[in-house]
């Protein structure tokens, strides 16, 4: 049965994207069945795990025009369900009485044949957010050491606990994930102990390996492949390998140097 793991932030340019097609990368790299989900109206979660802008999207899913198995595209990379701009109207369109599970429901009748389901949020509170956030087991706030980064990350309290106390109590805020992050930097440490403090307030934390700067994670998705396997020895790739590591133990560990 997948686990499912919703990556998230409402502020955009923190690495939500990055992190959910460098999950993917390590995840298959060790022979995990993954579901890539995108549900942001951008569509970069789309292009960046290399599929193409046709067929049938989540938006048509979710509005109930075809079902999931119409939906899933397999690539080199994994299974995903792609995205487009049509799905920022689903805020008018999913008008139903139990709209918030609709993502759930529709997951359950595929969860048997993933380990992972990986799902990439639009930079915004809206029913897209709470439909990921209500299907997840598991949440992943990526944040960069900024402050307007971590004026996004308070203002997702008042949703994760609601869909908490509504929709999901078993919803898990596994950490907060610094990236873009250089150690030297004076900001960084600042904002790194602010968050420290937002973390408490969601009952989490900031998680321990943060990812570094590399120009490795800018140019990975410009050649359609994941960060592991576009460039796995630069340290931002290394830094990944030990979030997930630390998160999710059972995919195993490798030796250090062997990516």
């Amino acid at each position: 049965m997948a686990k499912v793991i919703v990556v998230t932030n409402q502020k955009g340019g923190v690495g939500k994207t990055t992190t959910c097609a460098a999950f993917t990368g390590i995840f298959r790299s060790r022979g995990k069945s993954v579901l890539a989900i995108d549900m942001d109206p951008q569509g970069n979660l789309s292009f960046s795990l290399g599929t193409e802008d046709r067929g049938f999207t989540i938006h048509d899913v979710m509005t109930g025009k075809c079902s999931i198995n119409d939906a899933i595209k397999t690539t080199h990379i994994c299974d995903v369900i792609t995205s487009n701009i049509l799905l920022s109207g689903s805020e008018l369109e999913l008008t139903s009485k139990r709209r918030e599970f609709i993502l759930k429901d529709i997951l359950e009748t595929v969860k048997d044949r993933y380990d992972y389901i990986i799902i990439d949020t639009p930079p915004a509170l809206s029913v897209l957010t709470i439909n990921a956030y209500t299907a997840a087991d598991d949440l992943i706030i990526p944040m960069t050491p900024e402050i307007l980064s971590l004026q996004g990350i308070a203002q997702l309290r008042e949703t994760i606990l609601a869909v908490k106390k509504y929709y999901n109590k078993a919803l898990d805020v596994r950490g907060i994930l610094l990236t873009k992050y250089v150690a030297k930097q004076k900001l960084a440490v600042e904002v790194g102990e602010m968050v420290e403090i937002v973390a408490q307030q969601l009952g989490t934390r900031v998680l321990e390996n943060k990812i570094s700067v590399s120009v490795a994670v800018a140019e990975a998705p410009a050649h359609q492949e994941t960060l592991i396997n576009y460039s796995p020895n630069c340290k931002a790739s290394k830094d990944y390998v030990r979030v997930c590591e630390s998160l999710y133990p059972e995919i195993g560990t490798i030796r250090r140097g062997r990516y």
